[in-house]
């Protein structure tokens, strides 16, 4: 994977947890800058975590698929990009419950429910020629920063951004998953 496709991976795995941020930082008076650095280390560690487990998984498995691993990439990419967009247009009826302090145990489970994806990302990468160490630091550390920023912008910028923000992961992650079929047809 060239360094261009992995800067848009870590942002686009990212952009789930940085629409989270910003629901959690709206819910707070006046979010600071060490409350909004403790919950962009949480999900960024976390983030950075699920693709190495993922990418795991998916080592077990390439022996069986090497001659299509580019198609399950694409494949895996595509869904999850149409999936983010999906939740990115949908409506929401119910009106969310704010809390008024976010413990460890609640940013925590938020993040590693924003990182799902990172799981199935780390299965696909599996399949492709790319250092997992450097992708899931490369991930982890967009997500601290994007989070980061997420919780400071909250307040300001409401829901509407966070919706955006997930729809242009989703289109990121499919032209990723573009790119990554392009590149190995290409080659052949």
């Amino acid at each position: 994977m060239n360094p261009i496709s992995l800067i848009f991976l870590a942002l686009a795995m990212s952009t789930d947890a940085f629409a989270a941020a910003i629901g959690k930082g709206s819910s707070l008076r006046k979010p600071r800058l060490t409350e909004a650095l403790r919950t962009g280390l949480i999900f960024g560690a976390i983030e950075a975590i699920t693709p190495i487990v993922g990418w795991a998984i998916g080592q077990v498995a390439t022996r069986f698929v090497e001659s299509w691993d580019h198609w399950i990439a694409f494949v895996l990419l595509l869904v999850l990009g149409l999936h983010m967009i999906y939740n990115g247009v949908k409506h929401d009826d119910e009106a969310e419950e704010k809390p008024d302090q976010h413990s460890f145990l609640i940013l925590a489970v938020t993040a590693f429910a924003t990182s799902i994806d990172a799981l199935a990302v780390g299965v696909g990468l599996a399949f492709v020629d790319v250092n997992i160490l450097v992708a899931a630091a490369a991930i982890g550390i967009a997500t601290t920063v994007m989070v980061t920023l997420g919780v400071m912008l909250g307040r300001v910028l409401g829901t509407v951004v966070g919706k955006r923000a997930e729809i242009v992961g989703g289109i990121v992650l499919i032209m990723v998953g573009a790119t990554i079929l392009y590149e190995h047809l290409s080659a052949v």
